[in-house]
Order: structure tokens, then C-alpha cells, then sequence
């Protein structure tokens, strides 16, 4: 959510590793200076940025914090800056932490904070960012922490953009040994581990506490012949079709949520479909309100 707090910090903490995607999502040069100029263009008062989720009819939100301050050199976006836009909109905002794993134990100690004091909902990792695959031991303090709170665990599991990362590191093998030595864990796969779909889908099948989230995918491309999606569109109307979450990440198409929500609505899905994934599936995860129906 790009409020004016959020994008203060990240316009002085966009980490050098990211800049291949100003090139790739925003179409300018990859420098700090780009990265700075737009991210200060974006900047927007909360009465803007909750009328456009009205406009799209978004009742929650999920924003989170990133936090790869030892592997990256900085705190992309913060937790306190993540905090301080729930409380003023708490019941639109669903915040998650961001967490530095090498700080081993006061990380943890520090997720636990943010969890159980500040009302974060769960928390969100990127492998490709702190340079570690999923597997790492040093990820598993923090995997047990979440299955002792009982919060879901966002991780980055797709290519990234980066010119410096392997998109290996976002590969769903990965994440399929964590969930067999986590089986409590609730592991959502952001990105739906594209372009490795087919791997994510019938890992969501495996595991009955995996999820897959689309966020940053434009809907439309879903049905276009040769996208990689075609087993989204098969296993996520049978057998996972509870494990599918939406999200938009409008911040990174450039593409108003109004608009992404009805390339949704234009999908081929079977009825009751598009309810479990624009809203049952995540209420059901984070705990919200099931008793409704999404019209």
C-alpha cells in the first residue's frame, strides 16, 4: 500500500538488488535515483488509497513488512511503518511481518512482538532476497515460531527480477520439504510458485496446510495459450480449489485493483469458484468472517 509512510521508507531503503525491477514492472532504468523518483511519485494519502479499494470492492487488505537488513543492506519496508497504517485502519489492513533471519533468536523474539502485541496477522519471508533456499535451518526457528502462534507464513516462491538472485531460490521443491518437516505449518506460496505451476498446484494438493496466492500475475494472462497457468485453471476448480488466494499486487502491475478484480470475474470458473478464491479460502485461513457471500 503505497500511504506516505510506507513509501517514505521505501524511497530510502530500496535495496540495489531490486533494481532490475524498475526495468521490468516499471520500465525505467534500473538506479537508485529512478527507483527513488517513482517510488516518491506514488506516494498516497489514505483516503486515496482506501476510496480505490472501495472502487474494487475490497473489504481487507494484506500488507507486509520486508525485512532482508544482513543479506540486502536494508529494510525495504518496515514493520513499524506497516503498524502504524492498521492502526489507523484496523479493520481494512491484515499486516504481516517482515523478519531478518540472521538475526536468528531476536528476530524471532521480535515476530512474536509483532504477532501477539501489535495484531499482526503472520509472516512474510523471501528467499531470493536473504539469499537462502527455504530449506536452510536458519529458517526454522521461525517456521516453528509461526506453528506455535498458529499464523500463516507468506514466502516468495516464484522467478525473481533481480539481476543478482537465482529464481531457484523461489523453486517449490523447496517448499516441499518444509512442509513435510512443518505439517502444522500454513505455508502460502506467493506467486503460486509461477512459472512452476503445475509443481505448486499438486504441492497444494500434498499438503493439506499449503496454500497458493497469485498476487502480482495479471488475471487476464491466465487463459492465454502457452502462460503456464493451464494447471491453475484445472486443479484449482477440483482438488485445490480450496487452496487458492487472490491478491492483487496492484503496486507492482500498475493496474488499479478495480481493474485486476474484473479480469478475475472474466475467468471461465466453475460456479462458487471465484468466491473461494477472491475471499472463502483467506477468510477461512486468517480467521475471518466465512458467513458471507462475495456477489
Amino acid at each position: 500500500m503505497p500511504t506516505r509512510e510506507i513509501i517514505a521508507h521505501v524511497e530510502r531503503h530500496f535495496p540495489e538488488a531490486m533494481l532490475g525491477y524498475m526495468r521490468v514492472f516499471f520500465k525505467r532504468k534500473p538506479t537508485l535515483d529512478a527507483a527513488r523518483e517513482l517510488m516518491a511519485s506514488l506516494a498516497s494519502d489514505d483516503d486515496a488509497i482506501v476510496a480505490m479499494l472501495d472502487a474494487a470492492h475490497i473489504e481487507r487488505a494484506l500488507i507486509t513488512g520486508f525485512d532482508e537488513a544482513t543479506s540486502a543492506g536494508s529494510t525495504m519496508v518496515s514493520n513499524e511503518a506497516i503498524a502504524a497504517v492498521c492502526r489507523r485502519h484496523p479493520k481494512r489492513f491484515l499486516p504481516f511481518a517482515g523478519a531478518d533471519v540472521f538475526r536468528g533468536h531476536h528476530a524471532v523474539v521480535d515476530v512474536e512482538h509483532w504477532i501477539k502485541s501489535e495484531g499482526f496477522r503472520g509472516l512474510s519471508l523471501r528467499p531470493f532476497m536473504i539469499g537462502l533456499p527455504a530449506t536452510d535451518r536458519r529458517y526454522y526457528p521461525f517456521y516453528e515460531k509461526c506453528v506455535e502462534l498458529d499464523v500463516p507464513l507468506s514466502i516468495h516462491a516464484s522467478a525473481n527480477w533481480t539481476a543478482c538472485r537465482s529464481s531457484d531460490l523461489g523453486h517449490p521443491r523447496h517448499f516441499d520439504q518444509v512442509a513435510c518437516d512443518f505439517p502444522e505449518l500454513k505455508l502460502i506460496l506467493s506467486h503460486a510458485g509461477y512459472p512452476w505451476v503445475l509443481e505448486g498446484c499438486l504441492l497444494a494438493w500434498k499438503h493439506e496446510n499449503l496454500y497458493l496466492e497469485l498476487a502480482a500475475h495479471r488475471p487476464k494472462y491466465f487463459t492465454a495459450a502457452g502462460s503456464g497457468w493451464e494447471p491453475l485453471l484445472r486443479f484449482g476448480q477440483t482438488t485445490i480449489a480450496d487452496k487458492v488466494l487472490y491478491g492483487s499486487g496492484a503496486f507492482l502491475l500498475g493496474a488499479p485493483p478495480a481493474l485486476l478484480i474484473e479480469e478475475m470475474r472474466a475467468l471461465p470458473l466453475r460456479p462458487g469458484i471465484l468466491d473461494k478464491w477472491l475471499y472463502h479460502n483467506a477468510a477461512r485461513l486468517l480467521g475471518l468472517d466465512t458467513n458471507r457471500s462475495v456477489g
